[in-house]
């Protein structure tokens, strides 16, 4: 077997600028953006962004991946806050406002990668990660007695596929508003 070579320091930066430059032409631009203007837009040649990601398929599902690390992280922070703070019920209301401007910033990415059929990324490292968190999250504001005893990871993720996304940031707060109420006993 063939050992696995790191990559380069200037094929990272490359992959990096990449990711960042597919997932703005996306956002803006739509699922019709061609993969030519999402190298000019990260500064490398066309033949940099296929030797990374041959299709556009793999492309959004690297997009998509690193979006769910990145929630991944704001869970996992959050619960840190809450530990160190005891405010667990703030957490998840940050926690469920951060993810739905996130989404929302990042909806026509999802669409696009919806249209050609990319369910995820393949790796579920970050969802787990993700999942314990929040998890951890609620039975702290449970025990706090700030968060409704009935409430599970389950429903939070049915919250979160119902956020209006494609809203605006006034319908999105309003959206929060009215489900605070129904997770929390502290929240009106």
């Amino acid at each position: 077997m063939t050992p696995v070579r790191p990559m380069r320091a200037d094929a990272v930066r490359n992959r990096r600028k990449i990711l960042d430059a597919a997932g703005l032409q996306i956002a803006t631009h739509g699922p019709e953006i061609g993969m030519d203007e999402i190298a000019d837009a990260a500064g490398v040649a066309v033949g940099t962004l296929y030797r990374h990601f041959p299709t556009k398929t793999d492309l959004l599902a690297a997009v998509i991946a690193v979006h769910v690390n990145e929630v991944a992280d704001d869970a996992e922070a959050s619960l840190e806050r809450a530990q160190a703070s005891g405010r667990a019920v703030d957490e998840v209301v940050g926690f469920l406002e951060r993810v739905a401007e996130s989404s929302a910033q990042n909806h026509a990415v999802k669409a696009a990668a919806q249209g050609l059929g990319i369910e995820g990324h393949g790796d579920h490292t970050d969802e787990t990660r993700a999942g314990e968190a929040l998890r951890t999250l609620l039975e702290l504001g449970k025990a706090d007695g700030d968060v409704r005893p009935d409430i599970t990871l389950d429903d939070i993720y049915l919250l979160m596929a119902t956020a209006p996304t494609a809203q605006s940031a006034i319908v999105r707060r309003r959206w929060l508003d009215l489900i605070l109420p129904g997770i929390t006993t502290t929240r009106n």
